[in-house]
């Protein structure tokens, strides 16, 4: 990989990063920062889990994740439950008011993208989604 493609990929992030707000101290107009919004979604659609698998998927430090479900906890946005398996762990879920929380911060996520993509044709869009599918597979491919 030559400088010039570093330095492509680089102002390409730097572009899109800009363009959905990751710079905000604030998503989506919200309260919370990208590591609390993404640890909802990952309540959300993975609940009854312990803490630490979601430090593991989201790479996110354990003592920071600590800090953050703390919050969650004395906002009342989760829970922690007992483990089916093994009555020394707690696994972790969204409360009601975590859920209806999760649910306003989709919608303007939802919302953000109808904005950022909603001048394009369909032909257009079905272009750009094309090519996020082949970023995500070329990128995969390192995981694997």
């Amino acid at each position: 990989m030559n400088s010039q493609q570093i330095g492509d990929i680089r102002f390409f992030n730097r572009f899109y990063t800009n363009i959905i707000g990751l710079l905000n101290g604030h998503i989506l107009n919200s309260k919370y920062s990208l590591p609390e919004v993404r640890i909802l979604f990952e309540l959300h659609h993975h609940p009854n889990q312990p803490a630490s698998d979601i430090a593991s998927y989201l790479g996110i430090d354990k003592g920071y994740l600590s800090k953050i479900l703390k919050n969650f906890e004395k906002q009342g946005l989760i829970r922690r439950i007992v483990s089916g398996k093994d009555k020394r762990s707690t696994n972790l879920e969204l409360t009601e008011e975590g859920k209806a929380e999760f649910q306003l911060l989709n919608e303007a996520s939802s919302q953000q993208i109808r904005e950022i993509f909603g001048h394009c044709t369909p032909d257009e869009l079905n272009k750009v989604i094309k090519k996020m599918n082949e970023i995500q597979n070329i990128l995969n491919k390192r995981i694997l």
